[in-house]
């Protein structure tokens, strides 16, 4: 006797309607949603009634419309974590955010009733910082350093020091930058050593700019040698081509101070004699996601009037937080208001005591913890292999992966990292206002065995000090 196809059993999509009761609002999203998981369950040749594929449905739905960009704890230790939006803005930040979000100036002169420019809101404040002659705002440092090389070198040779030609993130690689902006590429020196004898020997009448880059994610030590910022800008002013100075993260404050290496400042940089100096606004200086570029004034001009402007321009929400950020150096408070330099300059005795007593409560409420002595690192690419010393929690009592898990998965989601294969909560990353949040999402998301989570039963963590990057 034939066997029944049990695709024939399947319920009709006005059946699982009916029994999933879906409202107005989603009934065509639940409707197109039924059809999926129908068509799925013809695949496989599976059967169910009604109901089961009525909440197989609201399951799929669910899920589907799941928010995927949700506020997160960074408890990583990489102060400017690139996958978690780099630097976290200051109160000032946010309420000028706010305060933009309706009918703002962007583009109206108020003074004179009539159209605007978008980009003098920042530019007198970031000449002021960087005593440069001018400044130009775009959204992100990869679009700074394009525009630079199309308004000023386009169609004409760039000279790169063969060491300084970087992929980062994403890859993102100088050499591609360089194609896409029209102008041509020429190599000097070698991978480790590079003299501005080099440089010199490859200027020509096609030369429109000599380039410099900051290595962002690794540093070239030992045998090597580079050209001083002065002798390339003497070398640029002599031959009449622009000298563009690319520091990536970019900042205004010693790094030195909080026991990190010595990064070159933006007003360094201008001082130094480069024309054009660009750098990232979500990284050092601890503001939104842009790409800055200061420096004189009639190069400046040429970025601002560019046509690749109008495509690189930032929007209203970028300029108040960049104005908003910017003011904090101006005022010189940014290292007590912007959470980036809050973090850096973190005592280690204040953060192990932060540990030690997030250890305490999450080990009353029934998770073994420990606080552990790590190092910690800046990250967004810059200071290389520089690290500072740290404190973090690590919890024990089930396996590192299945804890990372289950803590991604509390509210808000927590991001850990895993050392010698326990899960571990860095704190340098943490503002202290956020310790409490951080307990409760870590309580909520594996107390009492929750989530697979460890119980009062289970091996605690290996409390011996350790330390790791």
């Amino acid at each position: 006797m034939k066997r029944a196809d049990p695709r024939r059993a399947l319920p009709s999509v006005d059946a699982i309607l009916r029994a999933g009761h879906p409202s107005d609002a989603e009934r065509a999203r639940f409707t197109r949603t039924a059809r999926l998981v129908l068509a799925r369950a013809r695949a496989a040749r599976a059967s169910g009634d009604a109901a089961t594929f009525a909440a197989e449905t609201r399951a799929a739905l669910s899920e589907r419309e799941r928010l995927t960009l949700r506020s997160v704890i960074n408890a990583t230790g990489v102060v400017l974590q690139t996958n978690l939006g780099r630097a976290p803005l200051s109160p000032r930040a946010l309420a000028a955010i706010a305060a933009a979000a309706g009918a703002v100036s962007v583009e109206y002169d108020l003074v004179a009733g009539k159209r605007g420019e978008r980009h003098g809101h920042a530019a007198r404040l970031l000449a002021d910082l960087a005593s440069a002659e001018d400044a130009v705002v775009v959204n992100n440092n990869a679009a700074a350093v394009l525009l630079a090389l199309a308004a000023l070198a386009s169609r004409k040779e760039v000279i790169v020091a063969r060491g300084e030609l970087v992929e980062i993130g994403g890859g993102f690689r100088i050499p591609d930058v360089l194609r896409r902006s029209g102008a041509k590429l020429v190599e000097v020196g070698t991978t480790n050593r590079t003299y501005a004898r080099d440089y010199a020997g490859a200027i020509n009448e096609k030369t429109g700019a000599i380039l410099r880059v900051h290595a962002s994610n690794f540093k070239i030590t030992g045998f090597v040698a580079r050209a001083e910022g002065r002798e390339l800008a003497a070398l640029a002013r002599e031959h009449n081509v622009a000298f563009i100075h690319d520091l990536g993260s970019g900042t205004f404050l010693d790094t030195s101070r909080f026991g990190l290496g010595k990064e070159l400042t933006v007003g360094e940089a201008i001082r130094e004699g480069a024309d054009v100096v660009t750098f990232s606004g979500d990284k050092l200086l601890g503001g939104p996601q842009a790409g800055i570029a200061v420096g004189d004034a009639e190069r400046i001009a040429a970025l601002r009037s560019h046509p690749l402007m109008r495509a690189l321009r930032p929007d209203k929400l970028t300029i108040a937080a960049l104005l908003a950020t910017l003011a904090t150096y101006r005022d010189g408070t940014a290292e007590k208001e912007l959470p980036v330099w809050r973090m850096i300059a973190a005592s280690p005795r204040e953060i192990a005591a932060r540990a030690r007593s997030l250890a305490a409560a999450l080990t009353a409420a029934g998770i073994p913890a420990a606080s552990i002595e790590v190092r910690s690192t800046v990250g967004g690419g810059s200071l290389p292999e520089e690290t500072q010393p740290s404190s973090a929690v690590a919890i024990g009592g089930a396996p590192a992966t299945r804890l990372a898990q289950a803590l991604r998965s509390a509210d808000p989601p927590v991001i850990a990292r895993i050392v010698e294969e326990q899960v571990a909560l860095d704190l340098r990353s943490v503002l202290p206002e956020d310790d409490e949040v951080l307990a409760r999402a870590i309580i909520g998301a594996l107390a009492k065995g929750g989530a697979d989570g460890p119980s009062r039963n289970q091996n605690g963590p290996r409390a011996r000090t350790r330390r790791s990057v």
